[in-house]
This record gives C-alpha cells, structure tokens and sequence, in this order.
C-alpha cells in the first residue's frame, strides 16, 4: 500500500528525480558508521542493500527501457534512506532491529579484508551477534519501525 512520500529538501538537495507526492508506508534505511572513508561507505551501502532486495521480492520494481528498447535491471520500487552514526549508535539499531524482527543485513569491519562471498560469511558466522564490530546495517519494514531503530542517527549529508 502506498500514500504520499515526502523529502526533506534542505541545501545540496536536488528536488528534481523524485517525486514529492508519494509516501511509502514502509522504509528501506541504511545505516553507517560515521567513521568510515567514502570509498567504503559507498561499498558498504551496495552491499547491504543487495540483501534486502534478495529477500523482499516486493520492494523491487519492474524492469526499465529507454526509448530505443535497451533494456535494463529493475531497482527499488522506493527511496533508499541513508543514515550515519558512532558506533554506539550502530549497535543499539542493530539490537533494535533484531527486537523487532525486522528483515535486516550487516556488514561488518572483517569484510573489508575478505575477498569473497563465501570469506564473508565465513567472517560473520566466527563472530558472536553482541561481538560484531558493525560499520553497516540495513533495514526494511514498517516506516515507525524503522525509524525506531535508526534513534539518534542523522541523515547522511
């Protein structure tokens, strides 16, 4: 079901690309951890948000064509929100999430070092939940939810 989306505009915004009259009743958030260098939040943010689309079939849209028939991937259906915080703040999300269940991935400081899919859940699966040293985390569901989660994150700049 959807309602009305709205961005918040603000300077370096850009209105443009995105309608303002759409409002999704859930929300796909990523989290960071502020002390990552950009090339990594950039990694970081491709990889989370690969394992939400695997799993909720439904945030994904219909594939897209150009005026010429080219053909390309489908995305999501909806905006990907991205969120920054120490690393305090990371961890409590992530408690948050688990709380409510809600569908989730993380990306951890050991993948940075592991060069394959296998390695990195290799890299996961050796750590304890409460032990992971997270630098990214991923949610979707309920816009209420997600924001309880994300508590004392800010917007990304």
């Amino acid at each position: 079901m959807q309602t009305t989306y709205k961005t918040q505009g603000g300077p370096g915004r850009q209105s443009h690309g995105m309608s303002t009259s759409t409002r999704f009743d859930t929300k796909i958030a990523v989290l960071l951890r502020e002390d990552l260098e950009p090339w990594q939040r950039l990694n970081v943010t491709a990889f989370l948000v690969s394992g939400l689309g695997t799993q909720i079939p439904e945030l994904i849209g219909q594939p897209y064509e150009d005026a010429d028939g080219v053909p390309y991937l489908p995305m999501f259906r909806q905006p990907v929100l991205v969120f920054q915080g120490a690393k305090e703040v990371l961890g409590a999300a992530h408690e948050r999430a688990l709380s409510r269940a809600l569908p989730r991935a993380v990306f951890t400081s050991d993948l940075f070092a592991t060069g394959h899919d296998d390695a990195n859940r290799a890299a996961v699966r050796a750590v304890g939940t409460s032990d992971l040293d997270l630098v990214g985390l991923a949610v979707h569901g309920p816009r209420n939810a997600v924001d309880k989660v994300l508590k004392g994150a800010r917007m990304h700049p």
